[in-house]
């Protein structure tokens, strides 16, 4: 029996679609090879052309970008900045050959099964999306924020499901119910950063001197404690440490373990603490609010910077 884990042969509409699901599987705050392909792929469907010039897989993107939008009703996730390297960068997926100076051919299988790759890639690309960012897209309508805030038990229960979808989700739902609670007191807290940076974490400082840094980890151990002591050492100042100004955001960690941070006067605040402050918004304006930031935080990120 043939092993399913194998790739598909390269010459079958299988082969395309596991290519497409690979580019997908490595786009961070936007999905470019996957559109690239369907902008191309819509162009030889169209007109036949097969060798493009980089200029023609601008063009060709960008109108797959605007199209996106339309069919998924916002720009979340889509809509980069072409780069003159992705004709090449297509050649690892089997899409394009060089056969020029930035001019490209289209391969077969990709070719062979254009109309109904053409039909299917828009699909794939939406759920996708959905899978990856969960009901963040519909968070851009006011009246879906109102919705899911009047009632109580749905805001909790939404935030509970997407905080642990992704290390972003956990990142930017973390600093969008922190904003909201600390604001209670008068307080002012900021995202310096943001989750596609691939730094150590992310920081939120506030208007109080006190800095969190955000970290979708688990510690239980002491040895795990002493790593991320370390990293704190390498990105704060050792006179904020010893003043206790820095909090550490966490998924999880053992009581020993927090007693042991804070021994060495690092705070956290775990998942738990966090879900706890969401319960305790009692006003659906603040529950509108935590999930207008979340949105916005989630656009300022991975919206398309193309019009």
């Amino acid at each position: 029996m043939a092993n399913s884990l194998k790739t598909p042969p390269a010459e079958t509409e299988a082969f395309c679609r596991s290519e497409i699901d690979r580019m997908l599987k490595y786009s961070q705050t936007k999905v470019i090879m996957p559109v690239v392909t369907l902008g191309l792929l819509r162009e030889f469907a169209k007109t036949r052309q097969r060798v493009f010039r980089d200029a023609d897989i601008k063009n060709t993107y960008e109108a797959a970008v605007k199209s996106l939008k339309i069919f998924l009703g916002h720009d979340v996730h889509i809509g980069a900045r072409y780069y003159d390297a992705y004709g090449t960068r297509m050649s690892r997926y089997s899409v394009l050959k060089s056969v020029g100076h930035l001019t490209y051919e289209l391969l077969a299988p990709y070719s062979t099964f254009a109309a109904r790759l053409c039909e299917w890639i828009p699909v794939r690309i939406k759920s996708h999306i959905e899978e990856r960012l969960g009901v963040v897209p519909l968070l851009r309508d006011p009246a879906a924020r109102v919705c899911f805030a009047e009632d109580k038990e749905k805001f909790v229960g939404l935030i509970q499901q997407q905080i642990d979808k992704t290390a972003a989700n956990f990142e930017i739902f973390s600093f969008a119910v922190i904003k909201v609670h600390l604001e209670k007191f008068a307080c002012k807290v900021y995202r310096d950063t943001r989750t596609s940076a691939h730094d150590k974490g992310v920081d939120l400082s506030t208007n109080f001197g006190v800095v969190y840094q955000v970290k979708k980890l688990r510690v239980y151990t002491e040895s795990e404690a002493d790593k991320i002591y370390a990293e704190l050492k390498g990105n704060f100042d050792s006179e904020r440490l010893q003043d206790g100004n820095v909090i550490l955001v966490i998924d999880d960690i053992s009581k020993d373990i927090k007693k042991y941070l804070i021994d060495m006067k690092v705070q956290s605040i775990s998942k738990s603490d966090l879900l706890k402050m969401v319960v305790s918004f009692e006003d659906p304006e603040d529950r509108q609010k935590v999930l207008r930031i979340v949105y916005e935080e989630f656009r300022r990120e991975y919206s398309s910077t193309l019009k």
